[in-house]
C-alpha cells in the first residue's frame, strides 16, 4: 500500500491549503467514504445536534428536523435501504446515518423559502463540530426520496434535504479500487473568481 494511503496521510492530504486567517477547523473538514468500526458515543451525538441547534435561522423558525439512526437500529436500516447502490457500497461502514428534512412552511403557515438553506446551515454546524471532535461527516443526495418519505411517514409539508454519514475515519485500503482512488486523491475547489462576483459573472476584487 502506498504511504499516501495510510489513514493519517490521507486525512492530512484532504485538508484544504492554508489560507491566512481561515480557521484550521474549516480546512480540516472533508467527506470520507470509509469509517472505522467504532461507535459514536451518545454524548458525542448530542453535542453534534447542540451545534446544529444554534445555527442561524430565518425568523428563528428552526425548520430542520433530523432522523438519526445508529448501526443496528430500525432508523439506520430504513435510511440505509433508501440509499442508491453506490452510496450503500461505502456508507455501510458508517456507524451513524442522519436524514435531514426541512419544514416548508412557517409557524404562520406561510411558505418558508429559506427552509433548506437554514437546514443546510445547521448541518454545516454539525459537520464542523464533528471535525472539532475528531469525527468526520459525508452528506449525500443519492437516495430514493419517495421510499424515504414512505418509510418514515414524513408529511408533505417537509422537504427532503440530505443523508449524512457520521463516524471516525477508517482505513482507505479497505475500499473497492474505484472508491480507493477517489479517497486518496487531493481535493479540488473552484477559484473565488468563478463564484464571487461584483456584478453577474464579473469577479469581485478584494
Amino acid at each position: 500500500m502506498p504511504p499516501t494511503s495510510s489513514p493519517e496521510a490521507v486525512d492530512k492530504l484532504k485538508h484544504a491549503p492554508a489560507e491566512a486567517g481561515v480557521e484550521n477547523l474549516i480546512r480540516r473538514r472533508w467527506s470520507p467514504r470509509v469509517y472505522a468500526d467504532k461507535e459514536v458515543p451518545a454524548a458525542e451525538l448530542r453535542r453534534l445536534f447542540e451545534a446544529a441547534r444554534w445555527a442561524a435561522s430565518s425568523s428563528n423558525e428552526q425548520p430542520w428536523r433530523f432522523l438519526v439512526g445508529r448501526r443496528g437500529d430500525e432508523t439506520y436500516q430504513k435510511i440505509f435501504n433508501a440509499l442508491v447502490e453506490f452510496n450503500q457500497t461505502w456508507a455501510r461502514s458508517a456507524p451513524v446515518l442522519i436524514l435531514a428534512v426541512a419544514k416548508k412552511t412557517t409557524q404562520k403557515e406561510t411558505p418558508n423559502r429559506y427552509a433548506l438553506h437554514d437546514t443546510g446551515a445547521a448541518m454545516a454546524n454539525l459537520a464542523l463540530q464533528a471535525t472539532a471532535d475528531g469525527l468526520h461527516t459525508h452528506s449525500m443526495a443519492g437516495f430514493d426520496n419517495d421510499q424515504m418519505r414512505a418509510s418514515f411517514a414524513i408529511p408533505s409539508d417537509y422537504e427532503m434535504g440530505a443523508v449524512t454519514a457520521v463516524g471516525y475515519f477508517g482505513d482507505p485500503a479497505t475500499l473497492p479500487e474505484h472508491l480507493h482512488k477517489m479517497e486518496v486523491s487531493s481535493r479540488q475547489r473552484k477559484p473565488l473568481e468563478e463564484f464571487v462576483f461584483s456584478a453577474w459573472e464579473k469577479p469581485a476584487h478584494f
